[in-house]
């Protein structure tokens, strides 16, 4: 195996980490308004995700580090074309840490409720539109040549189509499947009864919506035959998935979850090979992989530097998930904290006099 293929595989397997990690964290923001009942089932939730959410990011950090390096034109030319959707993106993230970080600053319903709602909002934008860029990806974009370089030329609208958007309402449908088991494999009580319920039927609706977009995308888009391996594991793995959470099985819902979420992007980049972004204008302009690989020197350097940092993270991923195993009650949340509203404006009076 040549190094552009190997790093074309460990892309698809950096993208795999992030997806099925920040998948639960995502789905259990996706719920936070709309599901918890009272604060105490929502300070649970926070819990839930609050110890490995960031270093779940470090995994999409590292894909789009490992692109740009590896890639460098894949990643100039898919960066420009999917400006907007990323600059969003970006922005529900930024949206998203601020609303964990500052929720419990201070002491005010009314702070607590905003913060609820801009992560709730912040969770279900990069859900929705990450489905939408990979399902560009699968159906090929407007990429031409022009001056020797590859451009993507359709514009914001070319990236939006039924079967773009059916994209990102399937990554929607997975990670919110994700965080109900999630939350069900985490909590204790009422809010695990509740969770598992809900896992039950989103299991279903995922299910129903990830067969119809992967069978498009075989039949309408893929030149390979390899690639009804995932579609399959993906189909056995959501069926499974729906099984379990009828059966009560949190642990083995969420491993299938998993691994379909996995099948999910193997399916996406079997599609694509041995493109990196193919064109949907003439397939001669489509970027390949050996088209927009880096120099061997640099994917060398890369190598040596993956084999020996990558274990480091893992194992300290591992760790973090050891060490907050526990299952969460109602009895492990403390009373509310943070500065009184009324001592926020007597502050901020305070500096005013000062200047």
């Amino acid at each position: 195996m040549d190094l552009p293929l190997l790093w074309f595989l460990l892309i698809a397997v950096l993208w795999t980490g992030y997806l099925v990690l920040e998948g639960f964290d995502f789905g259990v923001g996706m719920l936070l308004k709309p599901f918890a009942r009272d604060e105490t089932e929502r300070r649970m939730m926070l819990r839930t995700i609050g110890p490995v959410w960031d270093g779940n990011e470090v995994w999409l950090l590292t894909a789009g580090g490992a692109t740009f390096a590896a890639f460098p034109e894949w990643y100039a030319t898919m960066f420009s074309g999917f400006y907007l959707p990323l600059l969003l993106i970006l922005l529900a993230l930024i949206v998203r840490i601020c609303a964990l970080e500052w929720r419990g600053k201070i002491n005010s319903p009314v702070w607590r409720n905003r913060a609820d709602w801009a992560h709730t909002v912040g969770a279900w934008v990069p859900a929705v539109l990450w489905g939408v860029a990979f399902a560009n990806l699968v159906q090929g974009m407007h990429i031409e040549v022009i001056d020797g370089n590859h451009q993507l030329t359709g514009g914001f609208f070319s990236l939006i189509t039924p079967f773009t958007l059916l994209g990102g309402v399937t990554t929607a449908a997975l990670f919110v499947t994700h965080g109900a088991v999630f939350l069900a494999l985490k909590t204790d009580g009422e809010l695990r009864v509740r969770a598992g319920l809900l896992a039950q039927r989103l299991s279903v609706v995922s299910l129903l919506v990830a067969a119809v977009w992967a069978v498009w995308a075989q039949l309408a888009f893929s030149a390979n035959a390899f690639s009804w391996l995932p579609l399959v594991v993906a189909a056995l793995a959501l069926v499974g998935v729906v099984l379990a959470t009828r059966a009560g099985r949190e642990g083995w819902a969420f491993t299938l979850n998993a691994v379909a979420i996995a099948a999910a992007v193997a399916l996406i980049f079997c599609v694509m090979f041995p493109n990196v972004m193919p064109s949907s204008l003439d397939p001669a302009w489509s970027l390949t992989i050996d088209g927009a690989s880096s120099t061997q020197a640099t994917l060398t350097v890369m190598t040596v530097i993956a084999l020996i940092m990558v274990p480091v993270v893992l194992a300290y991923q591992g760790w973090t998930y050891w060490v907050f195993r526990q299952r969460l009650t109602a009895s492990h949340i403390g009373p509310a904290e943070g500065l009184h509203p009324s001592n926020v404006r007597a502050f901020a009076a305070q500096d005013a006099q000062a200047q």
